[in-house]
């Protein structure tokens, strides 16, 4: 085995023993790209080995992690699920005055839970009813939650991100930052709906959650399970799942299942799962 791939494996281990992730066969680029980012990151001068000494060791962890963890995201990604929320889930908890709380579980830089924001603000605002709406968003990140927590996007005027029943200035300020050669489009989330998130660091590697039982109405879990094992993924949906309430709505990415959990729920579109009964483990 060559010292390329010793060291390859060792970054491997490491990332997994921390995060639970797993990195398959063909990442050699991947890897080697973010190790050069890791050093440009920590200003580590001495060589990689020794650098991954002191990360085993518990120093530059966060650092790390924030070089190895994927943050593929934009606005409405697998919009079919927004939809969902929009005909199906949030008229039910406006026509009844209920609370709605939702967790999103891979949060990234906020595309996502700021996707889910809208779309209840939307459904409020046409069904003229206000109900109270929290979101919790997670991530492993630490500088995708700040990018999050700060809501401040690049905009194209050529964007298909959003779906044409969504109008992003009713959600957006827009600013013009001047550079020397052209003008980029900034966006940042309005105040309304910064203050339905809540952005936490969360491992789901972890042995347990800090949430109630039953807690949420909604879960979104979507494109993160693909970065670990199919056993992993099954513990962390089980995990979610004694979160998730009688009857709450579990949203997985497009090659995503629920692995043991189909039996206590039932599929009632793409990769949309409502919750029948408990698990026991």
């Amino acid at each position: 085995m060559s010292n390329h791939n010793t060291l390859h494996d060792r970054v491997k281990d490491i990332l997994y023993s921390i995060t639970g992730i797993t990195l398959t066969e063909n990442k050699d680029i991947m890897i080697a790209n973010r190790l050069h980012k890791l050093k440009r990151d920590t200003k580590y001068k001495e060589d990689i080995e020794k650098l991954l000494d002191c990360i085993e060791k518990g120093s530059y962890v966060k650092e790390f992690i924030n070089s190895f963890t994927t943050n593929k995201t934009h606005f409405f990604r697998e919009n079919f699920h927004f939809v969902d929320l929009r005909d199906r889930v949030l008229p039910e908890f406006i026509k009844q005055r209920k609370e709605i709380k939702m967790y999103c579980s891979a949060s990234s830089t906020g595309e996502e839970p700021y996707s889910i924001a809208m779309t209840t603000l939307y459904v409020q605002e046409e069904l003229k009813q206000k109900i109270k709406v929290s979101i919790i968003a997670s991530d492993i990140d630490t500088n995708v939650l700040q990018y999050g927590a700060n809501g401040v996007y690049r905009y194209s005027k050529s964007s298909k991100e959003f779906p044409d029943w969504i109008k992003p200035q009713k959600y957006f300020k827009k600013r013009i930052k001047k550079n020397f050669a052209d003008e980029e489009i900034l966006i940042k989330i309005k105040p309304e709906l910064q203050k339905m998130l809540v952005f936490q660091i969360m491992n789901l590697n972890d042995s347990s959650y800090p949430f109630l039982d039953e807690e949420f109405d909604v879960i979104f879990c979507r494109n993160v399970l693909i970065y670990f094992s199919n056993e992993d993924q099954n513990n962390i949906l089980k995990k979610l799942f004694k979160h998730l309430k009688i009857g709450g709505t579990l949203y997985l990415g497009h090659s995503e299942n629920p692995h043991e959990l189909i039996d206590y729920t039932k599929r009632i579109g793409q990769n949309i799962f409502i919750k029948t009964k408990e698990y026991m483990w």
